[in-house]
This record gives C-alpha cells, structure tokens and sequence, in this order.
C-alpha cells in the first residue's frame, strides 16, 4: 500500500523561511508550491529555493515530500522540472490536468531527467482536478500513468471561474464523489482540496468529516493550526481499526475451511469488506505501527 497524506501542509516557494518550519511540523506531507503562490517576477527565486530545500532535504525525513510545478502550457514547466527532479522529490503536484496526455507527457519529461540522473525511484503525479473539463476526464486522468499516487480538488479555481458559490454543500458533495469515484476506478486516493478561511477551524474540520465519509485519505492543510484536525479526521478510529483486525482473523480461519463469505458482528463479509479491513489496518499501521490498535 502506497503512503497516504493525511495532511499535506502548503508552502509557498518564496517564503524559504518557513521551510524549516514546515519541516518540523506533524504534517504527513509537504506541498511546495511554484505556481499561483509566486509572483511571476519571483518564479526563478523560488524555484531556486526549493532545488536547494530538495538537494538538502535530510535524508531521515519521515514526510513526503511534493512540489507544485506551473502547469505544462505555462513556458516554465520544463525549467521546475530541471531544478526539482532529483532523489529529494518524492511527488511531482500537476496543476489544471485536463487529460491523460497531459500525465502521460509529464510522465516522459520526469523520465528523462531521472534517467539522467541515475534515479531508480520514479516520482509520482498526483493530478490537480481543478477545471470543468478536467472533471469530466477525471478517471481518464487517474488512469492515465502508473506513477499517479492520487487526485486532488482544486476548488477556487473549478468554482470561481463558474460562479459556484464554494461553500454550496451540493457544489462540494457533487465534485467530492466525482473525484472519488474517478480515483476509486483507478485505485489511487483521493485527496480533498483546501479550505482558505483559517479563522473558521470548525468548518475546516467539518470538511474533513465530510471527505472523510466520502472515502477521502486526506485533505490540504493552508496553515498549520489545521494540520492536527486533518491528522485525527483522516486516521480511523479505534472502533473501525478493531473490526477490521476481527474481519482479517475470521477471513484466515474462513480460508482454511475454504470459505469465501463468512458472518462478522452479524453482517456478511465477502472480498470488498476484506479490501476495506486491509486498507485500514494499513492505515493505522503507517501511522503508528506500534500502536496500531489503538485510536479515537
């Protein structure tokens, strides 16, 4: 199972004084932005900052790590990737998909400079779902390469554009289980998109309940005050953890008689209940392999 997100901390590329910061938060992940979060006129500076932070990322570092290029069409995306690619990368963060081609040729382009780099570890996309037609082709766009770790909402840029109010609970439901869905045909996680209004963390946290229910792994964090709330949101509670373990203990005993269904807390349990006490007891493991029985 690949490492879930949680939490991934969002960090302008301009600001390198609050990279150590971001490093010693509980962020699962951090996201260094190089796109709307710079000024044109500081992109190169930016860019610089990170390839430095990337080169010198500290080899024990437990977060992954993830960097939001400008997009394909904007004339800088070959000029991030030379800076930016190398064994400090973990995730490549590709804005405004709006197809496979788009994965697939910024698939090609990471190729080539891991190829020249010696790199045996491939970087993974994780594809920014955040225009009308990248909606639609949203499973088109999760299929499209092997290294896609995941979609991810971009809300403000999907709605404004439209005129959808961004706090419409149907607007939200609708795009949340669009995005699930197209990521769940191409068995990748999907991630929720991140909620500007750092005063309201109640609302923040009731968005992550909401994603979470949705099947979501996690969810961007824009400040650090809400990285704990997607943290506690996004981990599977005590209850959930200690079902799935009875499931994966009656499942082994079902498989030695040769059984394929079997009766656990009086509900049937075939393969897709098996595929889910999997995914959570992996969960918790990742997180907290020593006490992974443990939770809310």
């Amino acid at each position: 199972m690949q490492r879930l997100m949680r939490s991934k901390l969002f960090v302008p590329g301009s600001r390198p004084e609050l990279f150590a910061k971001a490093v010693a938060s509980a962020a699962d992940a951090l996201s260094f932005d190089l796109e709307d979060a710079v000024a044109a006129d500081r992109k190169a500076e930016a860019r610089t900052a990170v390839g430095s932070f990337l080169r010198g990322r500290p080899t024990e570092n437990r977060q992954i790590v993830v960097v939001r290029s400008n997009g394909l069409s904007s004339g800088l995306f070959e000029d991030d990737l030379k800076v930016i690619v190398g064994p400090g990368l973990d995730v490549l963060n590709l804005p405004m998909v709006e197809s496979g081609d788009e994965v697939r040729e910024a698939a090609r382009a990471l190729a080539r400079l891991e190829a020249a780099a010696g790199m045996e570890r491939p970087i993974g996309i994780l594809a920014n779902i955040e225009t009308p037609k990248g909606l639609r082709l949203a499973a088109d766009i999760a299929t499209a390469d092997p290294r896609i770790v995941g979609l991810q909402i971009g809300y403000a840029d999907l709605f404004e554009p439209c005129g959808i109010d961004r706090s419409d609970p149907k607007a939200l439901s609708y795009v949340r289980m669009a995005i699930r869905l197209s990521a769940a045909e191409a068995k990748v996680p999907a991630y929720d998109g991140a909620y500007a209004v750092v005063a309201k963390p109640e609302r923040y946290r009731e968005e992550c309940e909401e994603a979470r229910s949705l099947g979501f792994s996690g969810k961007s964090c824009i400040h650090p005050t809400q990285i704990p709330i997607a943290n506690e949101c996004f981990m599977p509670r005590r209850a959930d953890i200690e079902r799935a373990r009875r499931i994966l203990a009656a499942a082994e005993k079902a498989a030695a008689k040769g059984v394929g269904a079997f009766v656990v807390d009086g509900q049937m349990i075939d393969e897709p209940f098996l595929v889910s006490a999997r995914a959570i007891v992996a969960l918790a493991e990742q997180f907290d392999p020593d006490r992974s029985g443990e939770g809310r």
